[in-house]
């Protein structure tokens, strides 16, 4: 019998810990998931998201998010800041209110993985950059 419960405990304890990519959502009620991997950690959030420059009428599928503001004047004043740092950041307004400062609109998920771990690699205080899967 307590080879049973051994073999038990052993065959739980590989399944547990055989996967390579582990997701895991923040304590309390916050829609943020976390991706562990051995090469970085990105936070990935799906909300409603929409430009708040009508001039930008583009619309797509994954953002780069770079900040976020309860106030549209000092989502504006990031974004000055962001072009001097030699950024082409974009507002949008999401689904709860929140300012999300964007640097990069793709269609493709990888390409924006790729300018997270970019903007990661380059900009030393710009560690927390996310990914917004805009929900259709």
């Amino acid at each position: 019998m307590k080879t049973k419960i051994f073999s038990f405990i052993i065959v739980c304890a590989l399944l547990t810990g055989s996967c390579k990519v582990t997701k895991k959502i923040a304590q309390g009620s916050s829609p943020y998931t976390t991706e562990e991997n051995s090469m970085t950690d990105i936070t990935v959030r799906t909300e409603s998201v929409k430009p708040v420059d009508q001039t930008d009428t583009a619309v797509y599928g994954f953002y780069v998010i770079i900040g976020s503001f309860r106030s549209i004047e000092n989502a504006r004043q990031y974004n000055v800041d962001l072009v001097r740092k030699g950024f082409t950041p974009s507002i949008l307004e999401s689904e709860s209110g929140l300012f999300r400062i964007s640097v990069g609109g793709y269609d493709v998920e990888n390409a924006a993985r790729a300018r997270i771990a970019n903007i990661r690699a380059t900009y030393e205080d710009h560690n927390d950059v996310w990914l917004l899967v805009r929900r259709r």
